[in-house]
């Protein structure tokens, strides 16, 4: 289930502006890819470049080639809707659908996506997808109440499943464990340990400790100043990249000395 991502010479605008420039980059099937960087540096936008959702913003458009598994994801005929149904995303905050139970949190992609399913068979997917998040446990016996019920790292795992449950290739994840306590981060990390047994993952993070735990490779993102696009300066293996950085501005980041 789990493709490779090939980024060749992509530009991404919003109107005339160049919000992040020339980024080449290969990532791993089965793996975690951390993005780090300072604020303002592109990391999000080029995360949400990967399933066209910087296009939902009036003006957002890109130069160059995203590529799964040598598909151009902005190659002509190509639907966006049909890209983030292989490419699911994860939010900062967590987003359960307030109105909707646990279960039909879990479902409602699969609704939208395959129509009607008999209900044992929705029954069992809700049940493995919930497992494959580490939340069945904690929720089996409450399955009819609101997401919003919830604590916040059991929502964003609700997110997790809602996100899989439609079977992605790629799972992208944007900073979600920053409004996290520890335990809950620690939760949603195992959790990404696992889940890259079957997808490709790639995660936005400030945490640099978090950054070194969960990922296989790690690319840092900058910016040389406001109203100037952010590049990717340096990506490498992730313990290569928090021991031996090639680049100064690497090294200064992840140090501490930035700026």
């Amino acid at each position: 289930m789990a493709k490779q991502i090939d980024v060749s010479d992509l530009n991404i605008y919003y109107g005339s502006f160049l919000a992040v420039e020339d980024v080449n980059m290969m990532i791993e099937p089965r793996s975690v890819t951390a993005l780090i960087g300072p604020s303002g540096c592109g990391k999000s936008t080029f995360l949400r470049s990967l399933n066209r959702m910087h296009e939902v913003v009036p003006g957002g458009r890109v130069t160059g080639k995203v590529a799964m598994d040598g598909q151009d994801l902005y190659g002509d005929g190509v639907d966006p809707v049909n890209v983030r149904r292989h490419v699911g995303m994860v939010f900062q905050r967590p987003n359960p659908f307030p109105t909707m139970s646990i279960y039909d949190n879990v479902a409602a992609g699969v609704k939208l996506n395959s129509g009607r399913m008999r209900k044992a068979d929705l029954d069992e997917l809700v049940e493995k997808t919930l497992r494959g998040a580490n939340l069945w446990e904690e929720v089996k016996d409450r399955l009819n109440r609101p997401g919003s019920s919830l604590s916040g790292g059991q929502q964003q795992r609700l997110c997790i499943a809602r996100a899989i449950a439609v079977k992605p290739a790629v799972l992208l994840m944007d900073e979600p464990c920053s409004a996290l306590d520890p335990i809950s981060t620690v939760a949603i990390e195992d959790l990404m340990y696992e889940l890259k047994k079957e997808f490709t993952i790639v995660i936005v993070t400030h945490n640099m400790q978090q950054a070194a735990r969960v990922s296989d490779r790690t690319g840092f993102f900058n910016i040389a100043g406001t109203g100037k696009p952010g590049k990717l300066i340096e990506m490498d293996r992730t313990q290569r990249i928090f021991s031996n950085p090639q680049v100064k501005a690497t090294e200064d980041y992840i140090t501490g000395r930035f700026g």
